[in-house]
């Protein structure tokens, strides 16, 4: 029998042939449009050095081509002239071209042979734009972090770092549907979530939009289709809508003399609409900014005058007006913005900025970045920049992945409010930040010794979230004992949070190794059957080590403080449980607190409310010091004939009754039965109460609880000078949440400066 297999010689002729035409199409391509463009910018290039980092990398992407068949060097080129037009320096251009040499050409080249043909700068710029590839990181999500660090870090060295990488994602934006639709997707979402926030708060206006509607096209097809339809919809119907206002509001500015400005008109972006639309359920009609008119001149002062003519031509809407001038935003945007009714009952939107205001608004800090140029110093530049310096000071201390993600896209890619201190300074906060955030916003030392705060002259609790333009005041005293625990649950920003774990990292070393010891006690708990005290330490000491920590202290310290979740560190914690404690060995036989719980049948409900080790029925008693309540972290201490004392995690006895080694052994795990917080019983909470010397504050403090029918079981005045006076309550309470809600009440009196949780000493 004959085969006739002319159709596979056909196939692999015209695969030969498709590579041939494809390698000599890639010897054709040239930077001949860039270097005209360069030369018509009038600054001084490096034309040389541009064109061997051109060739060199044409050379290290040889046979490469991209999903869409095109030759590989095709990118580096398009990104190379977006870097480019933002008017980057040489350098820049050539780490464009160089971007994925050492990343995708690892066999062929790397950083220091980058360093000896183009020198550090190029060298250190293409590192910052190279992903970590061998690293051993099993978790996507871990990995994805650790890329992200990367590059913010190296953008705090140099922020050409990120205006390159912006450059090399809003091309790959660009061309993305040659990628598997997975791809696309996964690609769209991180350029969403990243991205362009990080232009947004770089004020690069042009890159942001442009990458905030082709995420959106990828993302929600059917949603930004039906956007587009009802913009070409409406801006049809209304075609001559903005030629008519440019001719009027033209005519008026020649009128009041103002010369040479410029009159821009245009539609929402996709993206913004549809935020409004499906985010926050706005209809068209109630959009009022989607028509905007921008006027451009040449001085301050121009800028006010031509919203003075806007406002008599037109009826100004109440509340939407911006002065985004006399207070810039942190990515240095100013402009002023008003919205207006025109004569067809259309509103419409009018920003006004001189043309430098305009350079920035729409590049951001890489209109004022003109590196050793000497148009601005680098100084002033970082001086801009500090935003970057407090992220990469919660990135150092956010140990997993959802903490540093957390405190990213709070930071960072928030909406912000400005609020003012009482001397005038503005400080620039992520929406929905408190008192507390706005404290640790001043200074470290501010929010450790705050006791209260003023908005508006007014008193506020500290969980208060300050609105745009309102004055806050915080109220400190040398005499405080710093931030509360509490307060972690509170704050938004992480440059706050890491302010507090980095106070309770130094000053309470021993009371965090209580608590963190107890939680990751808790978790080896529900590994299985009992372990023993030496089993224990030996799990805490092996996660200790394989987590990158010396000694089992430095753990239990990190997990009290807040620098790792225990969740973190479960799977770990549950492999060094099976290796250790064996299945089918029985447990040894230290304690008495062990003794007790191989006699106890399986019981985990309790009549005294506590769980000790997973059993119930121990004989406890509540300890005086601390009057623990339903919800909090609780532990136990064996006594001599009393049976086992409960105590707040944080209670001074426990810290130093955990540093003396004849105690240590008898403090064991200890939890409310979950029952207990439903039930109807009072405990009794110490509460200290600090607040004005006003002669009525016991009655309405009294009066206060009476409405919220609490008992009182005590008071006592501790401290009383003219002005302040400190106040101790005991007070009957349900649960740790009846507890918060009595306090939320109190703060709400006017003379009352803060309150908190008190201790028997």
């Amino acid at each position: 029998m004959v085969f006739d297999n002319s159709t596979e010689k056909d196939k692999k002729e015209e695969e030969n042939k498709d590579v041939k035409d494809k390698k000599e199409k890639a010897a054709d391509i040239n930077i001949d449009k860039l270097l005209s463009m360069l030369k018509s910018s009038g600054r001084n290039y490096d034309a040389d050095k541009i064109q061997r980092s051109f060739d060199y990398a044409k050379e290290m992407h040889s046979g490469q081509f991209r999903n869409s068949g095109e030759p590989y060097i095709v990118h580096p080129i398009a990104v190379a002239e977006i870097v480019a037009a933002l008017g980057l320096d040489t350098d820049s251009i050539c780490a464009a071209f160089l971007h994925d040499t050492v990343e995708d050409c690892s066999d062929k080249t790397n950083l220091n042979e980058i360093a000896r043909l183009f020198g550090a700068d190029v060298s250190m710029l293409v590192d910052g734009l190279t992903k970590i590839e061998d690293i051993n990181i099993i978790d996507k999500e871990e990995a994805h972090m650790e890329n992200i660090r990367k590059m913010l870090l190296a953008m705090s060295k140099d922020i050409r770092v990120i205006f390159i990488k912006l450059c090399d994602r809003l091309h790959n934006m660009r061309t993305l549907d040659a990628k598997p639709e997975n791809k696309r997707r996964m690609t769209a979402l991180e350029t969403m979530h990243v991205y362009a926030p990080l232009a947004h708060r770089l004020g690069m206006q042009r890159v942001k939009q442009e990458l905030e509607n082709l995420a959106l096209a990828y993302l929600d097809p059917i949603g930004y289709s039906e956007i587009s339809a009802h913009v070409e919809e409406k801006y049809g119907q209304n075609k001559d809508f903005l030629d008519n206002l440019r001719y009027s509001i033209s005519a008026k500015l020649d009128e009041y003399g103002i010369e040479k400005y410029t009159l821009e008109g245009r539609v929402k972006t996709v993206y913004s609409l549809y935020r409004k639309i499906y985010n926050q359920n706005k209809s068209f009609d109630e959009i009022y900014d989607f028509y905007a008119l921008r006027i451009i001149v040449n001085t301050e002062l121009e800028c006010y005058t031509a919203l003075g003519i806007i406002h008599e031509m037109f009826k100004s809407v109440p509340g939407r007006f911006k002065d985004y001038i006399s207070t810039p935003k942190p990515n240095m945007y100013q402009s002023l913005h008003t919205t207006v009714i025109g004569r067809d009952g259309i509103p419409f939107e009018v920003q006004i900025r001189t043309r430098e205001m305009h350079h920035i608004a729409e590049y951001g800090v890489a209109a004022h970045w003109k590196y050793k140029s000497g148009e601005q110093s680098r100084a002033e530049v970082d001086e801009k920049l500090q935003w970057i310096s407090k992220l990469l000071d919660v990135e150092n201390e956010a140990i997993d992945p959802d903490d540093f993600m957390h405190a990213l896209k709070i930071d960072i890619f928030h909406d912000e409010t400005f609020v003012f201190t009482p001397k005038g300074d503005v400080i620039a906060l992520p929406q929905g930040s408190t008192v507390i955030d706005f404290a640790y916003a001043i200074h470290s030392q501010v929010g450790n010794r705050m006791v209260g705060a003023k908005i508006n002259g007014m008193i506020a609790p500290i969980d208060k979230i300050p609105q745009n333009g309102e004055i806050v005041e915080i109220i400190t005293s040398q005499s405080s004992k710093g931030p509360s625990r509490d307060w972690l649950k509170i704050v938004k920003t992480g440059e706050a949070r890491n302010k507090i774990r980095q106070w309770f990292k130094r000053e309470k070393r021993a009371e965090n190794i209580v608590m963190g010891r107890a939680d990751i006690e808790k978790e080896i708990a529900r590994c299985g059957r009992g372990s023993t005290e030496a089993q224990r330490l030996e799990i805490i000491s092996n996660v200790a080590k394989r987590v990158g920590m010396k000694e089992a202290d430095d753990l239990c310290n990190a997990v009290g403080y807040g620098g790792i979740a225990v969740s973190k560190i479960a799977s770990k914690i549950k492999d060094e449980y099976e290796r250790i404690v064996r299945p089918t060995e029985p447990a040894d036989i230290i304690t008495e607190a062990e003794q007790v719980v191989t006699k106890k049948p399986k019981n985990i409900r309790s009549d005294s409310g506590i769980i000790i080790n997973g059993e119930g029925g121990y004989s406890v008693k509540f300890a005086k010091c601390c009057n623990p309540l339903p919800g909090d972290s609780v532990i136990g201490f064996i006594t001599k004939g009393y049976g086992v004392s409960i105590h707040k995690r944080d209670c001074p006895n426990v810290v130093r009754g955990m540093q003396n080694e004849e105690f240590f052994r008898r403090w064991i795990p200890a939890e409310w039965d979950p029952s207990v917080t439903k039930s109807k019983g009072l405990y009794e909470a110490i509460i200290i109460i600090k607040a004005e010397n006003n002669i009525s504050l016991i009655a309405e403090i009294t009066s206060a609880l009476a409405e919220m029918k609490v008992s009182v079981t005590q008071i006592n005045t501790k401290n009383r000078t003219d002005e302040e006076m400190t106040l101790s309550l005991g007070i009957g309470c349900k649960n740790i949440d009846h507890y918060n809600s009595i306090v939320s009440r109190l703060k709400g009196i006017k003379s009352v400066l803060s309150v908190t949780r008190g201790f028997n000493q």
